[in-house]
């Protein structure tokens, strides 16, 4: 029990929405993100061992992103009503929990992981955010690792520093530059039009972030990609700041994680029986002989 885990919460959610078939309760009621969520929590918590949990969550209003961006995640679909019931019952599972379900307005779950993570390794806290998007890599650094779950049948792989350098030659503080040269598909970003993930890794590397590429246009060869690339100085100013996550966000006074305790188990259960889980009941019981009495 060395380590906090620091869980994306909506990234998790919604991909146990989407990796499931439907579930409901013997009277309707959908049930599919939030089993798949408890099934991951519990997979966490029994694996891992944590020293304690924290919980990220996107606030309702708009960001500061969205006000500088009115195309940020502009293409977004309203969430399903299935999912959005589901929605509602989420904080109850996170109260039986305990921990801290942290939410700052103005700004993303992605910028709260940041911020937290930020201020365990301050504190000497080994740290690791469990998350489906890629965007956190970018926290990634000495004492915090990042375990990302891609789609339903993937592994889950542990992304620390050595694993983001052979993945893209990169070191986490250049991810954003290489974000603002090949656009994310899934924030609504914009890619500079004939900059490939090569030749933006080459960039990234060199140059390591917008401000110092932008000034040093001049020794950027080809000549084509040059001029490309001052062509699109303002989307790449604008795209690298809507990418890099912020360390600054004011968290709340308090923990910033908490242990799990037998009580909380216990309030699980209570839950999980409420909403027909009986499958999982067993997986409490491991919990309490593993967790509490290794």
């Amino acid at each position: 029990m060395t380590r906090v885990l620091l869980l994306d919460t909506y990234s998790l959610f919604f991909r146990a929405f989407f990796a499931l078939p439907p579930m409901t309760t013997v009277a309707g009621r959908p049930t599919s993100a939030i089993y798949g969520f408890s099934v991951l929590l519990l997979k966490l918590i029994r694996e891992e061992r944590p020293l304690g949990l924290a919980f990220a969550l996107d606030a309702p209003q708009a960001t500061f992103r969205h006000a500088a961006s009115p195309t940020y995640k502009a293409q977004r679909a309203t969430a399903p009503d299935p999912l959005r019931q589901q929605l509602a019952v989420l904080p109850r599972l996170l109260e039986a929990v305990g921990a801290p379900a942290v939410v700052a307005p103005g700004f993303e779950a992605d910028d709260v992981l940041a911020t937290q993570a930020r201020a365990l390794t301050a504190q000497g806290r080994a740290t690791r955010i469990v998350t489906g998007d890629r965007d956190l890599f970018q926290v990634v650094g000495h004492g915090v690792d990042v375990l990302f779950l891609g789609a339903r049948g993937q592994k889950p792989i542990v992304y620390d520093l050595e694993a983001i350098a052979r993945r893209y030659g990169l070191t986490p503080e250049q991810l954003p530059l290489r974000t603002a040269l090949v656009g994310d598909v899934s924030d609504n970003l914009p890619k500079v039009p004939g900059i490939g993930d090569k030749t933006a890794e080459t960039l990234a590397r060199r140059f390591g972030d917008a401000a110092t590429l932008l000034t040093r246009l001049d020794d950027v060869t080809p000549l084509a990609v040059r001029e490309t690339l001052r062509g699109a100085a303002a989307q790449i100013r604008q795209t690298e700041q809507l990418a890099r996550l912020r360390y600054d966000v004011p968290l709340p006074e308090g923990p910033l994680f908490t242990a799990l305790d037998p009580e909380a188990i216990g309030r699980i259960r209570s839950l999980f029986v409420e909403l027909e889980f009986g499958s999982l009941l067993p997986r409490l019981d491991q919990i309490l002989v593993g967790y509490f009495n290794p």
